[in-house]
């Protein structure tokens, strides 16, 4: 299917919105309990159950929109599935709260497995919405290799050891804002390894 434009903020709701969701869903059911087939589930593992199939429909309705759902929300979605589904199968919260660091762990691996081999598996991602040197892929990758382990290690500090309530806010809100400062913080300073289109130049 060819790539097709989205509307910005359609494209932002179906990316933040299931996450969203979930948050507000647990705050509403927080503390509470529901018993099915005689078996008690807390807000948090039936705010999961929700989350799941939210995320599923968002990222179909992704893919239907604009043609094309980037490889790192595929595996993000497919760890949901799998975790969310562990989650509310064994009925344990822990599967959901280690998502996270297996996630991030995971895209550092992946990371850090192409800097060995001299590649930025990064700029195979997203070589074509920024156009950037080599040596700033390079860069820019080993930078947010660093940076994903940074976030797996947050995650499993965040979740072992502060309140169920806090790691539901930091998961909702603060990793994803910090990794978004350190992307926008990064494109700044690799300013001098961007390529500058050819038009704008003419211009």
């Amino acid at each position: 299917m060819t790539a097709r434009p989205i509307n910005p903020t359609l494209k932002a709701v179906l990316e933040f919105g299931p996450a969203l969701v979930f948050f507000a869903l647990y705050m509403w059911l927080k503390g509470k309990t529901f018993a099915v087939g005689g078996t008690e589930y807390s807000g948090f593992i039936v705010a999961t159950a929700v989350f799941v199939p939210v995320v599923l429909l968002a990222m179909v309705a992704l893919w239907k929109l604009s043609g094309r759902v980037s490889r790192m929300q595929v595996v993000t979605a497919v760890m949901v599935v799998f975790f969310g589904g562990l989650t509310v199968w064994f009925n344990n919260e822990m599967f959901f709260k280690m998502k996270t660091t297996i996630v991030y762990g995971l895209f550092a691996v992946i990371l850090y497995a192409g800097l060995v081999m001299g590649r930025s598996w990064l700029e195979y991602v997203m070589g074509e919405l920024l156009p950037m040197q080599r040596e700033g892929w390079m860069i820019l990758t080993r930078r947010l290799a660093m940076a994903f382990s940074f976030l797996a290690v947050a995650n499993e500090i965040v979740w072992r050891t502060m309140s169920e309530q806090t790691w539901v806010t930091v998961e909702t809100f603060g990793f994803p804002v910090a990794l978004f400062l350190f992307l926008w913080s990064q494109i700044v300073m690799l300013q001098p390894y961007l390529i500058e289109d050819e038009k704008t130049k003419v211009e």
